[in-house]
């Protein structure tokens, strides 16, 4: 289709880098090999990006060997030294035991001989079985560390963050075409998936969480939009398992109000105070504070959410733009800025998101799509 985006994936020279990223934290942490399951993480290090309800694992040494674990078949590319497939359907069926398949593929094969020394595995969804094969061996979790190297996006992720950005922005257009008085949520949700759809070129992995109007946000309902209300459009979208993460709010009517457009040039100035500030360095919760000290300026306690977080193989990674953390930003990390404010006479409230990249200087925004309601 004329409008679609240019394919886009990993590449080996992108995968081959993160690979040897890893294999110096586990040199820090004189760590013998990293054994990961999570499809994220597989397909960060590897390239290969398993189907849904499909499992797959890599196993990383420290001399650089890299194998995949891959279901059914050999995919077309994987940037890895050697490949395993195991059978994770059986006669069209899914199997419920693949990740006891994968350990047991591993062990057969002599891969189980490493259970000695320092193991890296990651503690949030490591299997009793990869326990219990490695029961010799001192294991660690590595998973903190993954999560502090995906912050840094390289160009081919880079590449992909874009191409779903560019679906979001698809799907602003359509909402700004058929978004009228009596259109129904779900409607909306309907054509927005199907623009997402054409402009990908494929299916999408992922389509966001709001779609409501006259709400701060949610799932969309088979509710007729008011004339006066206001749509909350946060459409975090995922292109081949990366995602993008931008919100918009559109009015149904042509009126904005009085109090909805000095709420809406707040939270345009909070924008502009974040492109100007970030940079390598800067607190994230110092960010956080200044943008909830400028928001407070319409009425304390109306901004009830964090200012933004980051993205890439997850909709919320470090940095975070949240009290809850002290994060600085670095360069390389990809970042949402989503500031809000809500109220009843908002028509529930408005909130609007740009994403980012940091720069050795500043910041480039990624997002173009106009912010006016």
């Amino acid at each position: 289709m004329s409008n679609s985006v240019q394919p886009a994936t990993l590449t080996a020279e992108g995968c081959r880098a993160r690979q040897q990223r890893l294999r110096d934290v586990m040199q820090r942490l004189q760590i013998n090999r990293c054994l990961l399951f999570q499809p994220e993480h597989v397909q960060y290090f590897s390239g290969f990006r398993p189907r849904r309800l499909l499992s797959a694992a890599i196993c990383l040494d420290a001399d650089g060997r890299c194998l995949l674990v891959a279901p059914n078949a050999e995919p077309e590319f994987a940037a890895v030294d050697e490949i395993l497939t195991f059978e994770a359907q059986w006669h069209s069926t899914l199997r419920q035991d693949q990740r006891l398949a994968i350990i047991q593929l591993l062990s057969d094969a002599g891969t189980g001989s490493f259970a000695t020394g320092r193991i890296g595995l990651e503690f949030s969804g490591t299997c009793r079985h990869a326990e219990s094969l490695l029961s010799g061996a001192e294991t660690l979790d590595i998973e903190p560390e993954i999560w502090s190297l995906r912050r840094r996006k390289d160009p081919d992720e880079l590449r992909m963050i874009r191409n779903a950005i560019a679906c979001t922005e698809a799907m602003y257009a359509k909402a700004r075409e058929i978004i009228e008085p009596g259109i129904t949520e779900i409607e909306v949700y309907n054509q927005l998936h199907q623009a997402a759809v054409e402009t990908a070129g494929e299916p999408v992995t992922g389509l966001g969480n709001d779609y409501q109007c006259n709400s701060p946000g949610g799932p969309p309902r088979n509710r007729p939009a008011q004339d006066g209300e206001l749509f909350v459009l946060d459409l975090g979208l995922a292109y081949r398992g990366y995602y993008a993460d931008n919100c918009r709010s559109m009015r149904v009517s042509s009126d904005v109000s009085d109090q909805q457009q000095t709420a809406w040039q707040m939270i345009v100035d909070v924008l502009q105070m974040v492109e100007e500030t970030v940079r390598p360095g800067q607190s994230a919760r110092e960010l956080f504070q200044q943008a909830q000290t400028m928001l407070d300026e319409y009425r304390p306690d109306t901004f009830p959410h964090h200012l933004g977080h980051g993205f890439g193989l997850f909709p919320h990674e470090g940095p975070h733009l949240n009290p809850r953390w002290d994060d600085t930003f670095e360069e390389g990390d990809v970042f949402t800025a989503e500031p809000g404010l809500y109220g009843p006479e908002l028509r529930a409230g408005i909130r609007l998101e740009q994403n980012y990249v940091v720069t050795e200087t500043g910041v480039e925004r990624l997002t173009s799509y106009p912010l006016e309601l």
